[in-house]
C-alpha cells in the first residue's frame, strides 16, 4: 500500500480566537477534500498553536516523507518570500529522509476575482438598484513592506473596476502601506457617488478586520452617502479551487514566485538597499506567545498542562 503524502497548510496566526477557529474551519474543509490522497496538518507562524514544527512532526509520525506546504497567504509580502520558506528549509534539515514542497499563495488568481464579485454582489443585492457608475469601490489589502505584493492588489483591483464598471476604484491597506483605510475613505467621498462598497481581502475575522469595519462603520454614520463593507473571504468553495490549483502546481514544480520584480532579487525604485536581503525569518521571537501548545506531539493533557492554559503561559 502506498504511503500517503502530507499537506501542511500555513496559517499566520491570530490574536483574536474567532480568527483562530476560522482558520480551523478552513482547515477541517480541506482535510475532507485531500483526506482520500493526503494526510492534512496545520501550523502557525506566529501567536497561535500548533507551531510548523509540531504540525511537520505530527505528519512525519504517521509516516509522511513528501510534505506540501500551502501558504494560507493571499499576497506574497515577506511572509510568504522569507518567513515560510526560511521555517520550511530549518524544519526540514532536522529529518534527511523529508522532502518538503512550497507551495505559492494565491495571490493573482481567477477565483479569488470570482470571490470578490460574489462577495459584492451578496451586498448589491441586499440594496435598492443603482448604476454601478455612481458607485464607488474600495479594496482593502493588510498591506506590507513589499511593493510586489501590494502590486498584486492593485491588479485585481483594476480587474473588478473594469469588470463590474464602477465609476472609480481605489486600494488602501489596513496598515503598513499607504493609503489606510482612515486615508482612502475621505478621498473617495470628495468623489460624490452615491454609494461604496468597501472589501477587504481577507480570509478571516481578526483585529485587523475588526478594525476595517468599525473605521467604515463610524465613517458611514458621518456622511450623507452609504458605505457598505463586504464578508471576508472564508472557506467559500472558490478558495479551495484556488487551493486544489496550488496543490497542483506545487506537485508538478510550478509554484514560482514572481522574482522579477521582487524587491530581494531585483533593485526596486524606493527599495533599493533590501536587494539581496538575506532570506530569515523575523517572527522568532512571537512564535505561540498568546496560547499554550494544545495539541503537543506526544503529550498526554493533564492537570498541569490545563492550568498553565488557563494563566495563557
Amino acid at each position: 500500500m502506498a504511503m500517503k503524502e502530507g499537506i501542511l497548510l500555513c496559517g499566520h496566526g491570530s490574536r483574536r480566537k474567532t480568527g483562530t477557529d476560522a482558520f480551523k474551519k478552513l482547515v477541517g474543509i480541506l482535510q475532507k477534500r485531500y483526506e482520500e490522497n493526503y494526510e492534512v496538518d496545520y501550523g502557525f507562524l506566529e501567536f497561535s498553536h500548533p507551531l510548523y514544527e509540531a504540525a511537520v512532526e505530527r505528519l512525519y509520525q504517521k509516516g509522511v516523507r513528501v510534505i506540501y506546504a500551502l501558504p494560507v497567504i493571499l499576497f506574497a509580502g515577506s511572509h510568504a518570500k522569507n518567513d515560510i520558506p526560511y521555517e520550511m528549509n530549518t524544519i526540514q534539515s532536522y529529518y534527511p529522509d523529508l522532502q518538503i514542497k512550497m507551495g505559492k499563495h494565491i495571490g493573482v488568481s481567477s477565483y479569488l476575482l470570482e470571490l470578490s464579485k460574489k462577495r459584492i454582489l451578496e451586498q448589491e443585492t441586499l440594496l435598492p438598484p443603482i448604476d454601478r457608475k455612481e458607485c464607488g469601490l474600495i479594496v482593502i489589502g493588510r498591506g506590507t513592506t513589499d511593493p510586489d505584493a501590494n502590486s498584486d492588489v492593485h491588479k485585481l483591483a483594476a480587474m473588478l473596476w473594469e469588470g463590474m464598471g464602477f465609476g472609480f476604484t481605489t486600494v488602501a491597506y489596513s496598515g503598513t502601506a499607504y493609503p489606510t483605510i482612515a486615508d482612502s475613505l475621505p478621498m473617495i467621498e470628495k468623489l460624490g457617488f452615491k454609494r461604496t462598497y468597501v472589501i477587504p481581502f481577507f480570509f478571516f475575522t481578526g483585529v485587523l478586520l475588526e478594525r476595517i469595519y468599525a473605521a467604515v462603520d463610524a465613517f458611514d454614520l458621518t456622511s450623507t452617502t452609504k458605505y457598505i463593507s463586504t464578508d471576508a473571504f472564508g472557506s467559500d468553495e472558490y478558495i479551495l479551487k484556488a487551493f486544489d490549483e496550488r496543490l497542483d502546481q506545487a506537485i508538478n514544480g510550478e509554484a514560482n514566485m514572481n522574482c522579477q520584480l521582487c524587491k530581494y532579487r531585483k533593485q526596486i525604485i524606493g527599495f533599493e538597499e533590501e536587494e539581496g536581503k538575506e532570506q530569515i525569518g523575523h517572527h522568532l521571537n512571537v512564535k505561540g506567545i498568546l496560547f499554550e501548545e494544545e495539541e503537543k506531539v506526544n503529550e498526554k493533557k493533564g492537570v498541569v498542562a490545563a492550568f498553565k492554559n488557563v494563566l495563557g503561559i
